[in-house]
């Protein structure tokens, strides 16, 4: 993993649409069912939108019903931070990327096992690479 990346508010609206501004620089979220990889199943990794910083595998992607995309672990351990979120009167665990600080979602403890984990994330949030079979 890289060095932390740190821009100027200005510069991130420069890199940004409007709508990922809002969901990864101000803690925004995405309606349900609305983002373009919640029925997505290819093969490959989902990066940062803000810095292409390598999150999660498509090989940890799986179909929560929650209508966001959801992961069971992230792709290699500590490219995600996780925080204290007692907004909209919930106990929550935001993540954020490590790399750029940006809000990708919440984790919740009711994923599949082996982790038990649910990354609960916002497409907006992401990008993604395919990977060749």
């Amino acid at each position: 993993m890289t060095s932390k990346l740190d821009k100027t508010d200005s510069q991130w609206r420069e890199l940004l649409n409007d709508e990922q501004y809002r969901v990864t620089r101000q803690a925004g979220t995405e309606p349900p069912f609305s983002g373009e990889y919640v029925s997505h199943h290819e093969n490959g990794d989902y990066l940062c939108v803000c810095c292409q910083q390598a999150l999660f595998s498509s090989s940890d992607k799986f179909d929560s019903g929650c209508g966001w995309p959801s992961f069971s672990s992230q792709i290699e351990h500590g490219v995600v931070s996780h925080h204290g979120d007692h907004s909209l009167g919930m106990d929550r665990t935001e993540v954020r990327c490590r790399h750029c600080d940006a809000h990708l979602g919440h984790i919740f403890d009711d994923g599949p096992a082996p982790t038990g984990l649910r990354y609960c994330i916002n497409s907006v949030a992401l990008n993604f690479i395919k990977k060749e079979e």
